[in-house]
């Protein structure tokens, strides 16, 4: 259909390990997936009360180094690497991508094609959700699924995901 908009192609990687090193288990995984995509690199960790995320342009051994990873420190970390089909290629299209709304933060890293990315931008528009006074700051349609988890009004993460996954149309992971 003419309002298919294909995603990138990628590599996605997530690890829940509270006794692990996960920013370290994350890279040597990115590092295994790099032929997925080479434009960026990133890594979200979470201690289970914030999100830290690193990313940059480029490949995975040149975005990190044992600075950047000693400084990621949590029990669950999610990353991804990046070739872009859709969206500009900059830094702020470099996933996983972060936002947070009132009653959670989301770092999400995604792999996939979605259709109707109109709606989901209008959903956005039509105040549907509310995003705190922060817009969209990447082009691509996981900005667009990030934003709208983020400010979904249900009490718990797993709620915001299923009320918003649910209406998603196309091939997709995300972690």
């Amino acid at each position: 259909p003419e309002e298919h908009l294909p995603q990138d192609a990628c590599g996605v990687f997530g690890i829940y390990a509270p006794t692990e090193d996960v920013a370290r288990l994350t890279y040597f995984g990115l590092y295994a997936l790099q032929h997925r995509g080479t434009e960026s690199a990133g890594i979200a960790v979470s201690d289970g009360e914030s999100i830290m995320v690193y990313k940059d342009m480029g490949l995975v051994a040149q975005v990190f180094n044992d600075a950047a990873l000693d400084s990621l420190k949590g029990i669950i970390a999610v990353g991804h690497t990046r070739y872009s089909t859709t969206g500009s290629s900059n830094w702020d299209n470099a996933q996983p991508t972060f936002h947070a709304g009132v009653n959670r933060q989301i770092a999400l890293g995604h792999n996939g094609n979605l259709m109707d990315v109109e709606k989901l931008q209008q959903k956005l528009i039509d105040g549907k959700h509310e995003l705190g006074g922060k817009g969209l700051r990447g082009t691509s349609d996981t900005e667009l699924v990030a934003a709208l988890v983020a400010a979904n009004e249900s009490e718990t993460t797993l709620g915001a995901l299923k009320e918003e996954l649910i209406e998603l149309k196309g091939a997709y992971s995300f972690v």
